[in-house]
């Protein structure tokens, strides 16, 4: 496979624990499906609940301006938002691969982390009950889908906290 920018053999590595290819001059990442998922859950355990879907609407694709081509399939890939962000990202309608340039990754984090912030509290509770159906029909394994509603309680519990810390100071003091 060949980097979408310079054409330069692409490499690879291991990133947050996921096999990913890499350009060795621009430091561009390609995932392969879902690999961006594992790779964000992997850097960030708190992110696990929040993922943002690419593929949601069609209409947001645009031919990257750049005509890079998809080193898995060769076809043009497409430019799309990362979500509400001021991130673009290239993705292959074929396969689903990402095409991340330099740096992007972590734009994508800092987003997220912020958005995950944002999310939790105003859409808490809009938050809790989709994990929880996706519990039982997510995109996910049971297993990563369990662990993402476990998530979401945690971050109420920080959220209950520190929006009543007298409250929390009387339930931590209560015999068990």
């Amino acid at each position: 496979m060949v980097c979408p920018l310079c054409k330069t053999e692409l490499k690879k590595a291991i990133f947050y624990g996921v096999e990913v290819d890499y350009c060795p001059k621009c430091l561009g990442l390609w995932f392969d499906k879902d690999e961006l998922r594992q790779a964000k859950d992997k850097k960030d355990k708190d992110l696990n609940w929040l993922d943002i879907d690419l593929w949601k609407d069609e209409t947001q694709f645009r031919i990257s301006p750049l005509q890079k081509i998809c080193p898995k399939c060769g076809v043009p890939l497409y430019e799309v938002r990362y979500g509400d962000a001021d991130i673009r990202v290239d993705v292959c309608n074929l396969c689903e691969g990402i095409w991340l340039d330099r740096g992007e990754f972590k734009k994508i984090i800092d987003y997220l982390k912020a958005k995950g912030e944002e999310e939790i509290l105003r859409n808490y509770f809009r938050n809790l009950l989709e994990e929880g159906f996706e519990v039982f029909a997510g995109p996910e394994t049971f297993k990563e889908e369990v662990g993402d509603f476990l998530v979401i309680l945690k971050l109420l519990s920080y959220k209950f906290a520190v929006q009543h810390p007298i409250i929390s100071k009387i339930i931590s003091q209560l015999p068990q």
